[in-house]
């Protein structure tokens, strides 16, 4: 599918207040509940971003595809891990069908246990259910459904869409490396700092939380205006 000009003429959206749907952990639905309260953190430029990519879900999802949603940075180790549980969950919170999320780098490393450690602070499940340098985890948002798989991988890795997909650039490095995406039929670009540069600091948590509400926040708003 070839995304049209339809996407410039539709940003100006605004949110509209959604009830959650989904039956989340109450840890989430409470980190929910809190992100939801901080809307107005978001800067317009941010907005229009997040609007597009809240546009191509409704152009998919309105026209019986599915809409995937390739979250990509450089290791594919905190930022895109990040994005992508955020961007399921918000999914289901909004009760928005049809959607799947995926994350990879242009190089594969493993999902940082930083990150991870970010996430279980936010109320997710995570289970390590395969060792090694480049682990499996199953993460859960709530009881029910099946668990989200996260390891290190590149983009095109065969776990994840190969065309008609979206390309979102959450790394400043992966978008001025990756002008093209093989296989996306729509690139945006919201880059978020990298909490890697206080690892091993005293703010290192607090950092990894930071960046971990931020994506919330946005996934929340993005998800908030694909029905409105």
């Amino acid at each position: 599918m070839k995304i049209t000009n339809l996407f410039c003429r539709a940003l100006c959206i605004f949110a509209v207040p959604l009830t959650g749907v989904a039956d989340l952990y109450q840890p989430v639905q409470n980190y929910i509940d809190t992100s939801l309260n901080q809307l107005d953190q978001i800067d317009d430029e941010r907005r229009k971003e997040l609007r597009r990519i809240a546009l191509y879900v409704r152009t998919q999802t309105g026209s019986g595809n599915e809409a995937s949603l390739n979250f990509i940075c450089t290791h594919n180790s905190r930022r895109s891990h990040m994005s992508q549980l955020w961007a399921q969950t918000a999914a289901d919170y909004y009760g928005i069908k049809g959607v799947k999320t995926f994350s990879g780098g242009t190089e594969a490393t493993a999902f940082n246990p930083r990150a991870v450690a970010a996430m279980k602070r936010a109320g997710f499940n995570i289970e390590k259910t395969l060792e090694g340098k480049n682990p499996l985890y199953h993460v859960r948002n709530g009881e029910d459904g099946e668990p989200m798989r996260a390891f290190s991988k590149k983009y095109e890795h065969e776990e994840n869409p190969q065309d008609n997909f979206c390309a979102v650039m959450v790394c400043s490095d992966a978008d001025k490396n990756c002008p093209t995406v093989n296989g996306a039929s729509y690139r945006v670009a919201i880059p978020y700092v990298d909490p890697k540069a206080f690892d091993n600091t005293e703010l290192e948590a607090a950092k990894y939380d930071e960046r971990c509400r931020q994506i919330s926040r946005e996934m929340l708003f993005l998800f908030s205006q694909v029905e409105a």
